[in-house]
C-alpha cells in the first residue's frame, strides 16, 4: 500500500468544509464525515452515525462469542474542488480496512489502531462520489488476534475528507503529519520536514512558546526531505503533572508571498532516563512512578468514544493521583496523546504483538510498530515503546527471539530519543534471552489473583534485581547511537 499520514487539528466541521482561524491551518479544507450506510453479513442496510463498531453491544457481554466478520461502510463524499488535491483520512478500522472510491480500490491497511490515508483525486468524479470501505475484524495475521479484550469491529474512530493544494506536506507518509521536531532539553531543536510537489518553494518554520512568543525561525529549500537546526535559548522544560509546558512548531510551504501549506505541532523540551538502582529520572530529578493501564472502550460504545470520553478518563485517572499510564496494549487516539501532553502524564506506548507469536504476523508487527512511533514521534509525554506483552506465555523460540531483536533495532533506528520495553509474564524465567533484547525489562505479576498471593512482589523483584544486577553484562543494553537513520532517526 502507499504511505499513510495523521495531520490533527480540531476545528473540523460537521456540516461544510473547515478552515482554521488564525495561523494554525489556512489552506486545507477538511471535512468530518459523520454518516454512513452500514450492512454486514444476515442484516439488512442501515444508517449508522461515524464512528462506529458492530460490537458495541455484543462485545462487552463477557462472553467472547460477539460477532466477528466482515462490514461494509458506505459515505457520500463532498463535490472535489477544481484544482486541489483529495484525500481521505481513516483514524481507526479494525482489523483490516481495503478502501474504494466510486469502485475503484485504493488500497489497504492492515492494523486497527493507526490513522492511514489514501488519494481520492483519481477516482473523483464532480460529484456523486461514494467512499465504500470494507472492514474485518475476523481472523487473519494481524495482530491482536489472542488478547483478554474484544476486538471491536468497525470504523471506530474519525473519517476526514481532506482538500490540499498541489503543494502540500506529505499526506502519505506513514499516517504522520509529515513534520517531526527533535527537541534536546538546551534548546537544540531540529525538525525534519517532508513536503510534496514544492519544487521551487520555500520551507518556513516558526518556533513558539506557549504564550505565542516567537523563539526560533529557519527557512530552507523545499526538498523532499528537508530539515532545519533552531536553537531556542534557555527553553522551558516539559516537566510532568507539575509543569506540562509545551511549544509549538509551525511550517509553511511557500511560494513568493503565498502560502500552499501549513502544519502545526506542539512538543516539549525534555530529558530522562532510568536508572536499575534508584528508577526513573525526568529533567535530572527522580520522579517515581505511579500509574495505570488505560484501554479505550467505554459501556454501551465499544471503541467508538468521544473526546468527552478521552478528557473523563484522564481526569479520572489524575484524581486516582497517577503520573503514568501504560497506553494498553495498543495505539491509542491521537486526541489522548495530547491530552497526555498538556497534563503532563508519562507514557508507555505500544503495539498489540499479544499473547501468541504468530509466525505468519512479523510484517504486521514490523508496519504496526513504524506507524506507532513514526505517528507518535513529537509527543513528549511517551518515553518507552513498548516491543510486546506476555508474548511468551507459551515460551520463547528463534522466531519469537528474531522478531523482537528487528522491532528492537528499528525503533531504536527510528527514533534516537526513547527506550524499548517489553512485558514479560510470570511465568517468563529471569534467564530468557527474551529478557535481553529491550532497553527496560517489565514483568506482569498475578500473585494473589490466579495464584500465591500479594506478599509474593516484593521478594521475586528482589530477586530479579539482585539476578539483573550479578549478569548486567548479559541483562543491561545501552542504547548505541551510531550510523544512518533509515527512517526518521533525527536525533542531534
Amino acid at each position: 500500500m502507499g504511505k499513510t499520514v495523521l495531520l490533527y487539528f480540531y476545528a473540523i466541521s460537521t456540516s461544510g468544509f473547515a478552515t482554521l482561524k488564525g495561523d494554525k491551518l489556512l489552506m486545507r479544507n477538511v471535512k468530518l464525515m459523520t454518516q454512513a450506510r452500514f450492512f454486514k453479513q444476515g442484516e439488512a442496510l442501515s444508517v449508522v452515525a461515524l464512528p462506529h463498531t458492530w460490537n458495541a453491544l455484543d462485545g462487552q457481554d463477557g462472553g467472547a462469542d460477539y460477532w466477528r466478520g466482515i462490514g461494509t461502510y458506505e459515505i457520500d463524499l463532498p463535490n472535489p474542488t477544481k484544482g486541489k488535491k483529495q484525500y481521505i483520512e481513516l483514524q481507526g478500522a479494525n482489523h483490516v480496512a481495503t478502501v474504494y472510491c466510486n469502485g475503484r480500490e485504493l488500497g489497504t491497511h492492515k492494523g486497527g489502531f493507526s490513522t492511514f490515508r489514501f488519494e481520492l483525486t483519481p477516482a473523483m468524479k464532480p460529484e456523486g462520489n461514494v467512499l465504500t470501505v470494507v472492514v474485518t475484524n475476523g481472523v487473519c495475521d494481524v495482530y491482536p488476534q489472542n488478547a483478554d479484550f474484544t476486538f471491536y469491529g468497525g470504523l471506530y474512530r474519525d473519517v476526514n475528507f481532506i482538500e490540499v493544494n498541489d503543494a502540500h506536506f506529505d499526506l502519505l507518509l506513514d499516517g504522520t503529519n509529515a513534520v517531526f521536531v527533535t527537541p534536546h532539553n538546551v534548546g537544540k531543536t531540529r525538525v525534519d520536514l517532508f513536503p510534496v510537489n514544492a519544487e521551487g518553494c520555500e520551507l518556513k518554520v516558526t518556533l513558539k512558546d506557549a504564550e505565542g512568543n516567537v523563539v526560533g525561525t529557519a527557512t530552507t529549500a523545499a526538498v523532499d526531505h528537508a530539515h532545519v537546526l533552531i536553537d531556542v535559548k534557555n527553553p522551558h522544560l516539559w516537566n510532568g503533572l507539575v509543569d506540562p509546558y509545551l511549544y509549538t512548531c509551525e511550517a509553511s510551504i511557500v511560494n513568493g508571498e503565498e502560502v500552499l501549506d501549513t502544519v502545526s505541532v506542539n512538543y516539549g523540551y525534555r530529558s530522562f532516563r532510568v536508572d536499575a538502582e534508584t528508577g526513573f529520572y525526568l529533567n535530572g530529578k527522580s520522579l517515581p512512578l505511579h500509574g495505570v493501564a488505560r484501554h479505550q472502550d467505554r459501556l454501551d460504545k465499544g471503541w467508538a468514544i468521544s473526546k468527552a470520553d478521552h478528557e473523563e478518563d484522564i481526569a479520572l485517572i489524575k484524581e486516582l493521583g497517577a503520573n503514568t499510564i501504560r497506553l494498553a496494549h495498543y495505539q491509542h487516539d491521537q486526541y489522548f496523546y495530547d491530552l497526555c501532553d498538556e497534563r503532563g502524564l508519562v507514557i508507555w506506548a505500544e503495539i498489540p504483538y499479544i499473547s501468541r507469536h504468530m509466525p505468519t504476523g512479523r510484517e504486521n508487527t514490523i508496519s504496526q510498530m513504524k506507524e506507532l512511533v513514526v505517528q507518535n514521534y513529537n509527543h513528549p509525554s511517551i518515553v518507552v515503546w513498548g516491543l510486546s506483552n506476555e508474548i511468551s506465555i507459551a515460551g520463547s523460540d528463534d522466531d519469537l527471539l528474531e522478531n523482537h531483536r528487528i522491532l528492537n533495532d528499528m525503533v531504536h533506528e527510528m527514533d534516537k530519543t526513547r527506550l524499548t520495553t517489553i512485558a514479560a509474564v510470570s511465568m517468563c524465567k529471569m534467564d530468557d534471552p527474551y529478557l535481553q533484547i529491550p532497553d527496560v525489562v517489565s514483568y506482569n505479576h498475578y500473585f494473589g489473583w490466579y495464584g500465591g498471593d500479594t506478599s509474593m512482589n516484593g521478594p521475586w523483584f528482589d530477586k530479579f534485581h539482585e539476578n539483573f544486577r550479578r549478569h548486567a553484562s548479559v541483562f543491561v543494553r545501552p542504547m548505541v547511537i551510531k550510523g544512518k537513520p533509515k527512517i526518521i532517526g533525527y536525533g542531534i
